[in-house]
């Protein structure tokens, strides 16, 4: 069973990256969270430290005091700067454009790719994991922006914008361009969704209803 980390240790795994998990600190606070399983080492170089589940779900329960927001509204950014993909509707902060935002939806995706290899049995990458489907929209937002899809902007127009459903392990991904719609729905699949092209019945609006692939 995994013992209560201190009040540091707590900020340390607050800091850790929300996809992947990599922690940053001291070693010996990194060596202090391995010991109450709420870490581990990873046996490749560089060796970085990672949340084990139970430090994914201490995380998690920091964040249970927030508003987690409605169906049909963007998910807000992560605060104190941290990596969120962009979920189509949303303001991007100031200077989030250009190379630098590229090279961290590079960076994400890979890490996510990573995290899929560490936590699945059989180190496959081409299935989402535990974290992507308790992250649904961010998830599949991030598999969008990485494959290069634009999100929408606050005001609209062409771009995808995801968003939450009622259905416990499905998002939504609506895209005004029928070309770019499918194209998602390509991107998705090739990132371990499975995709079916759906029609709104009061607006006659085509989206893609997404679910990650169990096997």
């Amino acid at each position: 069973m995994a013992l209560s980390p201190t009040a540091a240790q707590r900020r340390v795994i607050a800091a850790a990256d929300p996809v992947t998990g990599r922690l940053k600190g001291a070693p010996a606070q990194l060596a202090a969270l391995v010991k109450r399983g709420l870490a581990f080492r990873h046996p490749r170089p560089p060796h970085d430290h990672f949340l084990t589940p139970a430090g994914h779900r201490i995380r998690e329960a920091a964040d249970e005091s927030a508003d987690p927001g409605t169906p049909g509204t963007p998910a807000a950014p992560d605060a104190g700067g941290v990596f969120a993909a962009r979920v189509g509707g949303e303001e991007p902060a100031p200077g989030d454009s250009g190379p630098a935002r590229l090279r961290e939806v590079r960076g994400a995706w890979q890490g996510l790719l990573e995290l899929r290899r560490m936590t699945h049995p059989d180190g496959s990458t081409d299935r989402p994991c535990g974290w992507e489907r308790s992250h649904l929209v961010r998830a599949a937002a991030l598999a969008l922006e990485a494959a290069g899809h634009r999100p929408a902007g606050p005001d609209g127009g062409d771009g995808y914008r995801v968003r939450a459903t009622p259905q416990p392990e499905a998002v939504a991904v609506y895209e005004p361009d029928g070309t770019a719609l499918r194209a998602c729905a390509a991107t998705l699949e090739r990132a371990g969704w499975q995709v079916g092209e759906h029609t709104e019945s009061r607006t006659r609006a085509r989206y893609l209803l997404a679910s990650p692939r169990k096997v």
